[in-house]
């Protein structure tokens, strides 16, 4: 199983970006989704998070200006930035909590990472 992350750019302060993170391979399950970026004293700090059911969670210092959402069929995630800021130029993760196939536990995979540049 692999993910790939792609989106990533240089924009204005203010603009928009749209991730995605698309996994291939053979899955059996996938049960969470979710984004993450580095954060001062943590490799990588949670940005938002999506359960297969729907259910959402943000981090206070994204919250009403990102969203995420997936498309189950497609296996892939993305990430609406609006309004974005310079505190938010970061290298951006992808991370999957799936079961492959053939196999009974899931376990987190993690694309290589997408920059996002964010100039004032």
């Amino acid at each position: 199983v692999q993910l790939q992350a792609s989106g990533g750019g240089l924009v204005q302060a203010g603009g928009s970006l749209r991730l995605s993170c698309a996994a291939s391979g053979s899955i059996s399950s996938i049960n969470a989704m979710a984004w993450y970026r580095p954060a001062p004293g943590k490799e990588r700090d949670l940005v938002a998070y999506i359960m297969r059911d729907g259910s959402t969670k943000y981090a206070d210092s994204v919250k009403d200006r990102f969203v995420i959402s997936s498309d189950n069929d497609k296996n892939t995630v993305y990430l609406q930035m609006n309004s974005l800021k310079p505190a938010d130029t970061a290298v951006y993760y992808c991370m999957m909590l799936l079961i492959p196939e053939g196999e009974k536990d899931a376990d987190d995979y993690w694309g290589r990472g997408t920059q996002v540049t964010v100039s004032s």
